[in-house]
């Protein structure tokens, strides 16, 4: 099998590319590494430096590889920077999944697994944990662009034959997140730790996210491949959709103290205004993954910091 992982130099395409080598696929990254790292891509995958904004050279790779599944986990995905330049972020998540799409129809591409998000689809949900069928309310450019990525997906498998799956993520963290982001609050506070630094929670701490280790992410994906080379095609927007996440709540200070706890911090952590717009409480039913494509996280929160802190501590 022939899989191409779009942002497969940065902190989730990088895991999910050595996976996937390693139950026997043949893999291609492409990546504009904006952001990604050509150490993370792995030996014996193929590379293609290219940039979804252009129409031709995302052509030419697809074209050349010919891939029969693509996973689509590249994005701009700041949302700080989604407000600041919303047209570049559109750019990139819409004008890219486009550009992108074409190339897989024109290739002959047996189905797409696109990298959507659970956090920002559905804001503050009033039911917990959170279905696929929820309201959906993005409060920023970015999530709006996740949100209308799903809608063109369903789109060109309605019109176009182009079948999909979207994997709606909970907070993803583990090994190769950025610690020096805006986002990943476990890389942030365990680099800060180990640097002797104090890490500032944003409001009071109580507020919750549903935490997923990357590696069960990456198991995610090839479930949701080899679903749709079964021969999977959903019947209906929501069901082309599954949240991966752990379905429970985990709140930011037990991050923080859990994190102290491993790596000896004994310092308290600095507290400043709340985000605006920052989502209270979050965690993502899971219950259709398990069902339909057989996905279960399987690495418990305290292994998962672990394995990161190991990470983290290799840095230095």
């Amino acid at each position: 099998m022939r899989a191409l992982v779009t942002g497969g130099a940065g902190f989730i395409g990088s895991h999910l590319a050595e996976r996937l080598l390693k139950e026997g696929w043949e893999v291609g990254v492409l990546d504009d590494l904006s952001t990604g790292r050509r150490e993370n891509v792995p030996t014996g995958a193929s590379f293609f430096h290219v940039d979804l904004k252009d129409e031709e050279d995302v052509r030419q790779a697809v074209l050349s590889f010919e891939p029969e599944i693509v996973f689509h986990q590249a994005a701009q995905a700041s949302v700080v920077r989604s407000w600041s330049d919303p047209a570049y972020d559109a750019q990139v998540n819409l004008v890219g999944l486009l550009n992108l799409l074409s190339a897989s129809l024109e290739a002959g591409v047996k189905g797409m697994v696109f990298a959507s998000s659970g956090g920002v689809l559905y804001g503050d949900a009033e039911v917990l944990p959170t279905p696929e069928t929820a309201p959906k309310c993005p409060l920023s450019p970015y999530g709006v662009a996740k949100l209308a990525s799903e809608h063109y997906l369903y789109a060109f498998q309605d019109a176009r034959g182009l079948p999909y799956i979207a994997l709606r993520y909970g907070n993803v963290y583990g090994p190769r997140q950025d610690p020096h982001g805006e986002a990943g609050v476990v890389a942030i506070f365990g680099r800060a730790m180990l640097a002797g630094e104090t890490p500032t929670i944003y409001g009071d701490g109580l507020q919750t996210r549903d935490f997923i280790y990357v590696g069960d992410v990456a198991d995610a994906n090839i479930l949701a491949a080899k679903k749709l080379l079964s021969g999977f095609r959903a019947p209906s927007f929501d069901e082309a959709a599954f949240n991966v996440g752990t379905g429970k709540e985990t709140s930011v200070l037990t991050i923080f103290q859990e994190l102290a706890r491993l790596i000896g911090f004994s310092g308290e952590p600095r507290y400043a205004p709340a985000r605006p717009g920052e989502v209270r409480r979050s965690a993502l039913d899971g219950s259709a993954a398990a069902q339909v494509l057989g996905f279960t996280p399987r690495v418990s929160l305290r292994e998962g910091l672990a394995a990161t802190v190991d990470w983290l501590r290799s840095l230095s």
